[in-house]
């Protein structure tokens, strides 16, 4: 089951062209997206009303697709305005439409009831393409369900062990405590290293003549967004007071969407605001974290095997497992309150991004 009324990640900026037809699984939806001529990103089914059939394998026609099964055509709005057999067209003849929003370089679309699309719940990614701020653009598709992603990525102790020769750093990292905050739609970790030696990303890019406080602040918020403060400073220099004097900055930016029960995509970039006119910094931090989420797929792919072999095992809980508890506690009661309208009950009113 998947939560409906939220805004999903669907695409990059540059994957969706006035040319051609793209077409993304969402939450078992699969969706067509293109551009108009004006520039202007349509989200639809991507299945024909008529007998099912795929529209991304149509063609298009201006602002129009068309099926290549029977013919039929459809405007931007999902409306039939052709259909080769015959002169009259149903007026049902019509493909769900999806309210989509381009900002800072992702694709939104909103999966659940149209007239909830409220585009101010969008989470501000700005330093996607932030004139201060470089990145790459990243995409890797999982074979596992969301949730095992979203546990990952909120328990930060697994990086030494799981990144040694990355974003690993030193062995004490896993022991830096992590403090956990409630949000409405997610939660707000808040973790501390002083005095920690600078992970391999860190000592490529810059040179450091003794251990650094580290930080990572991040909000991670439904349906799998993850917003992050991170960076490092020498040690000494006032960084956990706020001074950040000779620091790397970064602004984490993560996308898990939902792709079925057992399959996932994975948008990220890793925003730094230093080096910014050196192209090749900006290329060795992103090798850096692509490298880094390989490693989280192989490990979290081989935890998905190896718990379908064992449906009724029981995880044994740790302290560090406060931030993915609470995260799940706020998906679970999400997941009940769309259960809860559907039955007729009233909408609950949502906090903005």
């Amino acid at each position: 089951m998947f939560i409906k009324n939220l805004w999903y990640v669907a695409a990059w900026d540059h994957e969706v062209t006035q040319e051609g037809l793209f077409s993304r699984t969402i939450i078992g939806l699969p969706v067509l997206m293109y551009r108009t001529q004006e520039g202007q990103v349509v989200a639809m089914e991507d299945r024909c009303c008529h007998r099912g059939a795929p529209l991304s394998v149509g063609r298009r026609e201006g602002d129009c697709v068309r099926c290549m099964y029977h013919g039929l055509k459809f405007d931007a709005t999902g409306q039939c305005t052709e259909a080769p057999a015959q002169a009259r067209i149903p007026p049902q003849a019509k493909v769900r439409t999806l309210p989509v929003v381009q900002r800072h370089r992702w694709v939104w679309v909103w999966m659940g009831d149209p007239e909830r699309a409220d585009p101010d719940l969008i989470p501000d990614t700005q330093w996607l393409d932030h004139p201060d701020w470089r990145s790459e653009d990243g995409y890797i598709h999982y074979d596992v369900n969301y949730l095992l992603i979203c546990d990952n990525l909120l328990d930060f102790s697994h990086l030494p062990f799981v990144h040694p020769s990355t974003l690993g750093g030193s062995p004490d990292y896993a022991s830096a405590p992590a403090k956990v905050e409630r949000l409405d739609n997610g939660v707000r970790i808040t973790r501390w290293a002083i005095g920690t030696e600078a992970p391999p990303f860190a000592t490529a890019v810059k040179t450091w003549s003794g251990k650094v406080d580290r930080w990572n602040i991040y909000n991670f918020t439904l349906p799998a967004t993850l917003l992050m403060d991170s960076g490092m400073a020498p040690t000494g220099t006032g960084a956990p007071e706020g001074q950040r004097v000779e620091a790397l900055e970064f602004r984490g930016c993560q996308a898990i969407t939902p792709e079925t029960e057992n399959s996932t995509h994975y948008f990220f970039a890793h925003p730094h605001n230093f080096s910014i006119e050196q192209p090749e910094v900006t290329r060795s931090i992103h090798q850096a974290v692509v490298t880094a989420f390989d490693e989280d797929r192989a490990i979290i792919t081989a935890q998905q095997r190896s718990l379908a072999l064992a449906p009724d095992f029981k995880m044994v809980p740790f302290g560090i497992d406060a931030a993915l508890n609470q995260f799940r506690w706020v998906v679970a009661r999400r997941l009940e309150e769309e259960a809860q309208e559907l039955a007729g009950g009233q909408p609950v009113p949502r906090a903005k991004a």
